[in-house]
């Protein structure tokens, strides 16, 4: 088949991967923002649900803290502190309190040693040296005409392989948690009955970015994948 000069075919499935995130993105953003208007009906904020949610769960060893930034929720294991963003500490929405939540859902998993969670911390070195060098080494074996570059080829795909493997055991951690924070605030009557489904349609939004995520970076290592499997022909 022809292609025009300088068309490389592959780059679809990274186009492909930036429009997947580009949309998840754009639907959580709209979501939250939609829901961020919506005041719940005790008038709690995120800082007081994130503290109800864990004293409930039996949880008392981790601090709620304030962090700059907008939508920059963690859980931080190794401090043992919750931080939540200035659209979730203070604010009194069905979206902070949902978010929140969700944060309190890794505290959960972090104290209870959920399986996945401790699977997942303990890639993070891996997948980070993995994803930074990847490209180096794939560079190499694309700019290079040897049979020490197909090394460094499969090198590169096995180092971006692991930073992919994160991206994927990210997505029971991340569905877990939204399940526990659900649960917590629909059981314990924190939330009514319709602000719980909103809150459910705010969480549902963040994981689709992280299935985004984890679905444009399975794209690019197929492409990497083509790509050495053309230049070994």
């Amino acid at each position: 088949m022809y292609y025009p000069m300088y068309f490389d075919p592959t780059y679809m499935l990274v186009l492909i991967g930036v429009v997947i995130c580009l949309a998840a993105s754009a639907k959580m953003r709209s979501t939250f923002s939609r829901y961020s208007r919506i005041r719940n009906h005790s008038g709690m904020t995120g800082r007081e649900a994130a503290e109800q949610v864990l004293h409930r769960a039996g949880i008392y060893d981790v601090r709620v803290e304030h962090v700059s930034g907008n939508l920059t929720d963690h859980y931080d294991p190794r401090s043992k502190v919750l931080r939540l963003s200035d659209a979730t500490y203070g604010s009194a929405s069905v979206a902070a309190v949902g978010v929140a939540a969700h944060e309190c859902g890794h505290a959960i998993q972090h104290a209870t040693g959920y399986a996945p969670l401790a699977f997942r911390s303990a890639l993070v070195p891996v997948a980070n040296f993995g994803s930074t060098i990847a490209w180096p080494l794939i560079l190499i074996g694309l700019l290079f005409n040897s049979q020490s570059s197909i090394l460094f080829l499969n090198l590169g795909i096995l180092a971006f392989s692991l930073a992919v493997l994160f991206q994927i055991v990210t997505l029971p951690v991340e569905f877990n948690a939204s399940s526990r924070a659900i649960r917590m605030l629909s059981g314990n009557g924190m939330l009514y009955e319709d602000e719980v489904q909103a809150t459910r349609k705010v969480l549902t939004a963040a994981a689709l970015t992280y299935v985004a995520g984890a679905a444009s970076a399975i794209l690019q290592l197929l492409r990497i994948i083509l790509i050495s499997n053309s230049r070994r022909r």
